[in-house]
């Protein structure tokens, strides 16, 4: 194997990657051998000298994330290696019925972790593939990774779009160029999900374009929407809302702070069912009109972007959904459904459950659990990498 860089982890710490947790944390290096630089190809191996995978160096806390486990012993990283990877991904996506799919077009290709290519994240927009890379060592691997990409979709693919501005730091591109668009033409595009149309913001949504792990869970909401009256708060591009509309609620009010997101969840609302009477809009701070409102709803939807995203505020961000369960609780009708969410990956199903049990309590409210939700097939979660399981929801009816 040519590496440039040989990792020797001090003694007892190479039980995880042995368990094939693909980090190695910079505390668990006992040496270094060769030149070590962001990107470059790194060999890890135990304290007794044994292989036990390669993977990509950066100078940080996630020292390299492991792309291979022994025996596997790439000599490079070059097109082939991810064209084998994502073939591996995208056969995933087959086996589950979305890559021909006449009602769905939209859907996670990479997961990350969860594919093994860890800090990697590809969505599949109807022929458009958006990349967002979260390593600055992964980077590097830009140019192989699109050209991977040509190779397995082929004459299919319309454009690649990179969106890892948004995800490296801002250090990281000074002095550097960066080109969004590195295949074809990138534009607003209209997706397919469960049959619902939806227009994607591809350059200037918010992750790389739509909320793609929500799927079987606004599916789900249609259970519980028929003469319903829905409430909508954190609603971005309107997805649980069109669900509901379309299920048959009796009224959806759909709620954003973002004037830019309630006229994206308008224009799919309208796209779905023509001018609505039904469908109402509100610009507004989510907490701030839970407490002001009337007690009239009976499906509440809570998915309020990441409240932690280090371990450093997770007790503040249990708070903050401890507050916004509890409005919703004592406001919504007896009789309801709550669906809230958590997508906070440093909150675990466990914590997130026990959050929502206490604002219960002090809410006063009978509370019974329906459902237990979690993210869809395509963003699995790779068993020896618990913590890819990010996205926690319940669904909660209220006596």
């Amino acid at each position: 194997m040519s590496q440039a860089l040989k990792i020797t982890l001090r003694s007892g710490k190479d039980d995880a990657v042995r368990r094939f947790h693909p980090w190695v944390f910079s505390g668990a290096i006992k040496k270094t051998e060769g030149r070590a630089y962001d990107g470059c190809l790194a060999g890890v191996y135990s304290n007794k000298d044994e292989y036990l995978g390669s993977g990509i160096f950066q100078d940080a806390t996630i020292a390299v994330r492991m792309m291979a486990f022994a025996p596997e012993q790439p000599d490079d990283f070059g097109v082939d290696f991810w064209e084998n990877k994502i073939r591996r991904a995208f056969d995933l996506r087959k086996l589950t019925g979305l890559t021909d799919s006449p009602h769905t077009n939209v859907y996670r290709l990479i997961h990350g972790e969860g594919d093994h290519l860890p800090g990697l994240i590809i969505d599949h927009y109807n022929g458009h593939l958006v990349i967002q890379i979260h390593s600055t060592g992964l980077y590097s691997y830009l140019t192989p990774i699109a050209g991977a990409l040509k190779k397995v979709y082929g004459n299919k693919l319309r454009s690649i779009s990179d969106k890892s501005r948004e995800t490296l730091p801002a250090a990281f591109w000074e002095n550097r160029s960066y080109e969004k668009v590195l295949f074809g033409e990138c534009r607003q595009s209209e997706v397919l999900e469960n049959g619902h149309r939806f227009l994607i913001d591809i350059e200037g949504g918010q992750k790389t374009g739509f909320y793609i792990d929500q799927r079987d869970n606004r599916k789900l909401l249609t259970e519980y929407c028929k003469e319903n009256k829905v409430l909508n708060t954190f609603c971005y591009s309107g997805g649980f809302s069109v669900y509901a509309l379309k299920a048959g609620a009796s009224q959806v009010d759909s709620l954003d702070s973002s004037a830019k997101a309630i006229a994206l969840a308008e224009e799919n609302v309208s796209l779905n069912i023509g001018p609505a009477d039904i469908h109402r809009t509100i610009t507004a701070d989510a907490m701030s009109y839970l407490n002001g409102m009337e007690e009239d709803y009976n499906v509440i939807i809570l998915d309020p972007p990441a409240y932690a995203k280090h371990q450093h505020v997770k007790h503040k961000a249990v708070q903050g959904y401890k507050r916004l369960n509890l409005a919703a609780l004592k406001k919504i009708k007896k009789g309801g459904v709550l669906f809230t969410f958590s997508c906070s990956q440093v909150v675990d199903m466990q914590l997130f459950r026990s959050t929502v049990m206490a604002a219960a309590i002090q809410s006063g409210r009978n509370v019974r659990i329906l459902h237990q939700l979690t993210q869809p097939a395509d963003h699995p979660v790779n068993i020896f990498h618990p913590e890819g399981q990010y996205l926690k929801g319940l669904v909660l009816f209220v006596d």
